[in-house]
């Protein structure tokens, strides 16, 4: 396996958000988390990426353990992660925002690989752009390329929809299909659950910070009862 969390236990403050949480991601998988608002979705790939404090609980990236590590230290393993809020340098260039995510590939390489210009065009036009400057969707991009341009392993990507207009959707939906064909593995939470569905091949559901179903996507995608208990839908 390229990720295996076990008995994931994680805090926010003196919040417990996370309660024994074990999922596993193979080598190019697709993997979707999902759950209601506030079941610990964020936290789990936070976690993941050593952002929020564990204890107890193993997380291991390719058969080692990295529960230990900083998050820059996971990055450079081959772990990218998308956040939610994007967090862009609001003042440096789209061209300097994707330099500084170079320096987490494991290679060495500072050279931006053509192929993120290929996935996203807009990003090439903007790259003088000072990346406060870009739209909504344009940030998003951003995001996701700067990511990709670490070269992962594993790309975890949090709620990537949000606030888009459906053409931006689909056009990040295009990448995300491609890299994960490349042999990236996805995992992906998202609230539109169909979307989330239609991307992955398996899927973890959470519900007040434990795992309460876990299997083909199909499943849940055909059983509306499984979806109404689950997800209210």
């Amino acid at each position: 396996m390229l990720l295996e969390v076990e008995g994931l236990h994680a805090y926010y403050g003196e919040s417990h958000i996370l309660h024994g949480v074990s999922l596993a991601v193979g080598e190019g998988e697709a993997v979707c988390l999902l759950g209601r608002n506030g079941m610990g979705k964020t936290t789990t790939l936070r976690s993941v990426m050593g952002l929020a404090r564990v204890s107890p609980g193993s997380v291991r990236f390719q058969g080692r353990e990295v529960a230990g590590l900083r998050t820059f230290e996971r990055a450079r393993l081959g772990i990218g992660f998308v956040p939610e809020n994007r967090e862009i340098f609001p003042d440096l260039t789209v061209w300097e925002n994707l330099l500084v995510g170079t320096t987490l590939r494991p290679d060495g390489a500072r050279s931006i690989p053509e192929e993120i210009y290929e996935y996203f065009p807009i990003l090439r036009e903007r790259r003088r752009q000072r990346g406060g400057s870009l739209s909504g969707g344009e940030q998003q991009m951003l995001t996701i390329a700067r990511a990709l341009v670490g070269n992962p392993s594993l790309l975890l990507i949090d709620e990537f929809s949000e606030g888009l207009q459906p053409s931006i959707v689909q056009a990040i939906i295009g990448v995300i299909r491609e890299v994960n064909r490349r042999g990236t593995a996805v995992v992906l939470v998202e609230q539109n659950i169909r979307l989330a569905l239609g991307l992955t091949a398996r899927c973890y559901v959470l519900e007040k910070g434990q795992i309460v179903f876990q299997g083909a996507t199909a499943r849940l995608r055909d059983d509306p009862d499984l979806l109404r208990r689950h997800l209210a839908i």
